[in-house]
């Protein structure tokens, strides 16, 4: 299973319900990646989608406590068990988990692979991802070079669980 995520220098993810920032080529890249495949979401994510709809051209897996919640076009689950349930029928590569701060802490033991743009800048956040940096198990595999919007400067990188030495 993968997450896709991007993040300031604190790995800080969002701020008061929204984005740090919109980056287009991230947006480009975040779409590239997750077209066609499942996304797993909580209900504030869901929010800061356009229109608060969910994507276009890939399978929407709310995760919320609202059991009154009705979202057209997404399957939604109220329970860490019910969306493990609902992701039986999926291939683990083609699913994807996009947040927000606490989806995100609840499925990184069941992801091995994470997408991460690092954006280069301190922003005011309230909502963070775990520093991937900082835990044993996580390395990365994969990195861009350095990339700029305006004068942010930001990079691509592929974080993996490191495989069990046996």
């Amino acid at each position: 299973m993968n997450m896709i995520v991007a993040v300031d220098e604190n790995w800080a993810i969002g701020n008061k319900g929204g984005l740090l920032v919109q980056i287009p080529s991230d947006q480009k890249f975040f779409r590239e990646v997750t077209m066609g495949k499942v996304v797993v979401m909580g209900r504030k994510t869901l929010a800061t989608l356009p229109q608060g709809q969910p994507l276009a051209g890939r399978t929407n897996i709310i995760l919320t406590r609202n059991k009154s919640l009705k979202v057209k076009g997404a399957i939604l689950v109220h329970s860490i068990e019910e969306l493990m349930e609902a992701l039986k029928p999926y291939d683990t590569e083609d699913i994807f988990v996009i947040g927000g701060e606490e989806i995100y802490t609840q499925m990184l033991p069941y992801c091995d692979t994470v997408h991460v743009t690092k954006i280069d800048f301190s922003y005011q956040a309230d909502a963070h991802f775990p520093n991937l940096d900082k835990l044993s198990d996580w390395e990365i595999t994969g990195d861009s070079d350095e990339q700029t919007y305006f004068d942010l400067a930001y990079y691509f990188y592929k974080y993996e669980r490191k495989k069990n030495k046996q």
